[in-house]
């Protein structure tokens, strides 16, 4: 293999380490971006809370919620640094042997230019090729001197590429050491602002150590609404269940009795055409459901959050208390601290089949997907009602709020029906992150 195949080989392996790369940091950005979204709307949760003088479990869990998010991001920066040193050295180690295969190019280049030289003279060439024995050698040494002219372009060419390709990554290492510089600088404020985060907790930890009493007794009332929410969405689903299996067996009965009738009058045949148009319409609207259930589940991880703005403070299943050991919460969903009075809205396309009252859970949207339903509880109005069709993000209500608290906390919950059969999901792994 000669040194022009062997650089361009190097060359290709270069850019394809230089992309490996790029895609490794920009992924490295993307998460970056994420996690700050994250931490500015709990920075805008705190911001609210803090124009009252009460504190709440849901701003100690907002707090938690924002150490844990600045210290992924201090994990982040870390990444991102080691990556900013490693392209450093790399690009340093690629300057280097591209230095070199351009010293070697220069040399080959240089013999070709002399051999070019000795050989200027067209006459010169016309001798070389008429003083062949035959004509196929003379062919060969025509197919010769065009590969000669050929390798003295390509080399060239190539010199040209590496010394250009040299400049842009003196550039690009330049613009690391930059960049490493300017995510040093907000790695350290981060810090910071964990330490201050830290300091807010310790001071609401000590003050709920002081009211441990009321704190209990408040959780004992919530567990108890969040049993009379649980069995009152229980019920909403089975009602609709029990009335879609019975509105089916009406329509089955009245399609046997119409087909009976039309058998009847006409024993030749078999299926009536009204008959055959209900079937026909019967399928289309399972068609319709059982493709919105696929899209539904093919959606899932994409969906977006039921609030524009918040921050998971329990999330499904078994949960610590923040600040009562060895006592634990259950949540059939996931609770979304919010702005005051946030605005709600469906996650995806469906129907609503259910608007509660419960006292102590405000208001509650059931929405149908298919064989899923989502869940929308703690709502203050609602702008829906049964039969509403909505789409994606459509606003369908508002939040309550308490008068000693400036965020709202929106419930929601997801479940699947197959036949009578209801289970809750972990809303988590629906929603987008």
């Amino acid at each position: 293999m000669n040194a022009v195949n062997r650089l361009l080989i190097f060359v290709f392996v270069l850019v394809a380490t230089v992309g490996f790369s790029q895609s490794t940091s920009e992924k490295l950005k993307r998460e970056q971006d994420r996690l700050e979204q994250k931490i500015n709307d709990t920075k805008l949760l705190l911001s609210k809370s803090q124009t009252n003088t009460a504190s709440s479990l849901n701003e100690l869990k907002v707090i938690e919620n924002q150490i844990v998010f600045r210290e992924q991001l201090l994990k982040n920066y870390d990444n991102q640094i080691r990556g900013a040193e490693l392209n450093v050295q790399k690009k340093s180690l690629q300057i280097s042997e591209l230095s070199e295969k351009i010293t070697e190019l220069k040399k080959q280049y240089k013999l070709l230019l002399i051999y070019a030289y000795k050989h200027r003279n067209k006459y010169g060439k016309l001798m070389y090729l008429f003083s062949s024995e035959d004509y196929y050698e003379a062919v060969k040494r025509q197919k010769y001197l065009e590969r000669i002219s050929e390798i003295q372009q390509k080399q060239f060419l190539v010199i040209q590429q590496n010394q250009a390709l040299i400049k842009k990554e003196i550039d690009a290492i330049e613009k690391e050491k930059k960049y490493k510089l300017s995510i040093m600088s907000e790695k350290s404020k981060e810090k910071a602002a964990i330490e201050l985060d830290r300091i807010k907790q310790q001071e609401i930890y000590v003050k709920f150590k002081e009211e441990e009493g009321a704190i209990i007794a408040q959780l004992r009332e919530e567990e108890r609404k969040k049993v009379v929410l649980r069995d009152q969405i229980n019920a909403a689903i089975k009602k609709e269940i029990a009335e879609a299996e019975a509105k089916r067996k009406r329509e089955e009965e009245a399609r046997r009795k119409a087909a009976a009738a039309a058998a009847a009058k006409n024993p030749t045949t078999t299926k009536p055409e009204e008959t055959r148009e209900a079937e026909t319409i019967a399928f289309e609207e399972t068609k319709e459901s059982a493709k919105l259930s696929a899209s539904f589940e093919g959606n899932k991880g994409k969906l977006p959050w039921p609030v524009d703005k918040g921050s998971i403070t329990e999330g499904f299943g078994k949960n610590p208390h923040p600040t009562l050991s060895n006592v634990y919460t259950n949540n059939r969903g996931i609770d979304i601290s919010s702005p005051k009075n946030a605005q709600v809205r469906a996650v995806f396309d469906g129907e609503v089949t259910s608007v509660l009252n419960i006292p102590g859970a405000g208001k509650v949207v059931i929405i149908k997907h298919g064989n899923y339903r989502t869940v929308y509880s703690n709502l203050k109005d609602t702008y829906v009602s049964v039969g509403s069709k909505v789409t994606t993000k459509k606003v369908i209500g508002s939040l309550l709020s308490t008068d000693k608290q400036n965020m709202s906390v929106a419930h929601f919950e997801i479940h699947y029906v197959s036949g009578s059969d209801v289970t809750c999901l972990n809303p988590t792994l629906w929603v987008s992150h």
